[in-house]
Parts: structure tokens; sequence; C-alpha cells
């Protein structure tokens, strides 16, 4: 399975090696920037200049969840290994976590004094690890 965005706001899903497409997705109102699978497969969040994140559910074959929160573009996204926590990075110098069940915004992680361009969890821990247009790597506790 390949995915990819495009400035068309548009991102679509292709099975290998056939190239048939598998689902399109449509909704972010600009540029797509970042995705990532659920752990489980069966969904896919991604990333926006438009300022949000969208969950995409596969067996919905749409989007089921929109997270607003970040002032500017959205440059990266990660699912936390257990699924229920995302996690994004932005040009408004934060980066997030977000708790899929509750729809909200759990943490605000500020500190890098320019635009956090990508994040990733460590798996299995709530050590997060941003890095920044600051020329630094900072590791977090999405705990704290």
């Amino acid at each position: 399975i390949v995915v990819t965005g495009s400035d068309d706001r548009l991102w679509k899903m292709w099975a290998l090696p056939d190239g048939n497409t598998i689902m399109t997705g449509e909704g972010h109102t600009d540029w797509l920037s970042g995705c990532c699978f659920h752990p489980s497969g069966t969904q896919l969040v991604t990333s926006s200049r438009d300022t949000t994140l969208r969950i995409w559910d596969f067996s919905k074959r749409g989007c089921i969840l929109t997270l607003e929160g970040h002032a500017h573009a959205v440059w990266d996204c990660s699912w936390h290994s257990c699924g229920d926590f995302v996690a994004s990075a932005s040009m408004d110098n934060t980066s997030k976590i977000w708790d899929v069940n509750s729809e909200r915004c759990r943490y605000t992680m500020c500190g890098h004094k320019d635009s956090v361009n990508s994040i990733e969890f460590l798996p299995f821990s709530n050590t997060v690890l941003t890095s920044s247009a600051d020329k630094t790597l900072s590791l977090w506790d999405a705990r704290t």
C-alpha cells in the first residue's frame, strides 16, 4: 500500500504491485504535509497547511475526525503505538498530543524557537522526539 498527497488537497492509497486505487480522501483545504498509518492499519492520520489533522477510517471510507488547534501549518503527524493518541508538529513553533477518544488536545509542547518540522513517538513509551528549524532536537515526556 502506498499513500501520497499532493497540492490539490487530495490523497490516494494504491495497492502494490498492481497500482489500483484503494481509497481517495478529500477534505483538507490546503496542501498535505504528512501522513501516518494507525498501528492496527485501519486508519490514517494526515496533516496539512490548513492547520488541521484529519483521521480517516478505511472501513467507513472517509474522514471520521478533524483536529483543530494549531495557529499555522501542521508539518507532521504520528500515532502512538497504543493507537489512542496522535502527535502533531507545526509551523507555529509547537507540537501537540491529541487524545483521539476524547477528540481534544491533551498537551501542547512549547520550547522550540522556530517551526517544529517532525515528530515521532518512541515505540511503546510516552517519549516524543521533535525536530525544529531552530536546529535542535527535543525529547518530551508526553505525560508532563
